[in-house]
């Protein structure tokens, strides 16, 4: 191994956070779903990037539907491990997906970024859909509350 693939190697080492580092509502969402181990990096990943986005969509929300909830800790993660298992559903199927030939290499990079952002935007808009129904459907706000006890 090169000197330079050792560097780069251990600034991937450096990056990852473990899931200990996250917090115990994620925790909580990857034991009750039993996430596969080789999600876990991936699924903190979204998890480090989208509170922006998520926070968003959870003041966006009316409060009666945010009480299904405790915290918008609880909300992040589920919105975390919707967008993850969404996304690699999506880039399975992106790999045998024809793009149309007069589009440049560019083009078709794009193409992709602009779908996976449409599918992980729909997981936070389908999440919000389900609250909002949760809060005048007990069988389903138990569902969601489940996953947070303790």
């Amino acid at each position: 191994m090169s000197e330079n693939e050792k560097i780069d190697e251990q600034l991937v080492e450096d990056m990852k956070v473990s899931l200990e580092e996250c917090s115990p509502e994620l925790r909580q969402v990857v034991a009750f779903e039993k996430v596969p181990e080789e999600l876990l990096d991936m699924l903190i990943s979204v998890y480090n990037v989208s509170e922006t986005s998520s926070r968003e969509a959870w003041d966006a929300m009316p409060a009666s539907a945010q009480n299904v909830l405790d915290n918008f800790e609880q909300f992040h993660a589920l919105v975390a491990l919707s967008q993850s298992y969404s996304g690699v559903d999506f880039l399975g199927e992106l790999q045998d997906t024809e793009l149309p030939d007069h589009l440049s290499a560019d083009e078709q990079e794009e193409y992709k970024a602009v779908l996976l952002d449409k599918v992980l935007h729909n997981c936070v808009k389908d999440l919000c859909k389900q609250l909002k129904q949760a809060r005048r459907n007990p069988p389903m706000k138990r569902e969601f509350q489940e996953i947070f006890k303790k």
